[in-house]
């Protein structure tokens, strides 16, 4: 089965792969997945996801792998297109009375934010672990915001069965 899609994968895809069910001595397939994927065109990130992957994990493993094997698909977020994208998400976050203050304010400076306005502007796939919450009121959730402005999202698994990865 070939993808129709491009997969936009969130910091914490990468991390939780990393951290549990897909290390590198276990599953060393699944990172091979996906660097094939993205040189066929169907995953990447973007720069933000790539900055904070090396500041939560600097010099490890997941890190190495990133700057060595996955470089070349952290796309920039410094586009045009891509920068107003992000204006019309912030405000739109700003302007929810749901959530704290200091949500508003992490989500304005993390990858999510940017990481969404990417998938939105070039009709991509976010893929994360996190859920929708209709209730969240500490956290600005991915699927929240994209449910919001009509962004696809997914997950790790769903993604891998898309592009019929097999281990």
């Amino acid at each position: 089965m070939s993808s129709n899609y491009t997969f936009v994968i969130d910091t914490s895809v990468f991390i939780e792969a990393y951290k549990r069910y897909y290390s590198f001595d276990i599953a060393p397939s699944f990172w091979n997945a996906l660097v094939q994927h993205a040189e066929n065109g169907h995953i990447i990130s973007i720069d933000r996801v790539k900055q904070e992957m090396n500041s939560f994990h600097k010099e490890d493993e997941l890190s190495k792998w990133a700057n060595e094997h996955f470089a070349g698909w952290f796309e920039p977020t410094d586009k045009p297109e891509v920068i107003s994208t992000y204006g019309h998400i912030i405000t739109w976050a700003v302007q929810q009375d749901q959530y704290h203050d200091a949500a508003k304010s992490e989500f304005a400076s993390a990858a999510d934010s940017w990481l969404i306005a990417f998938a939105k502007t070039y009709n991509f796939t976010v893929v994360t672990h996190e859920q929708f919450d209709p209730n969240s009121k500490r956290r600005i959730l991915i699927p929240n915001v994209c449910r919001a402005f009509n962004v696809p999202y997914t997950d790790t698994f769903n993604m891998l069965r898309c592009l019929g990865v097999k281990f």
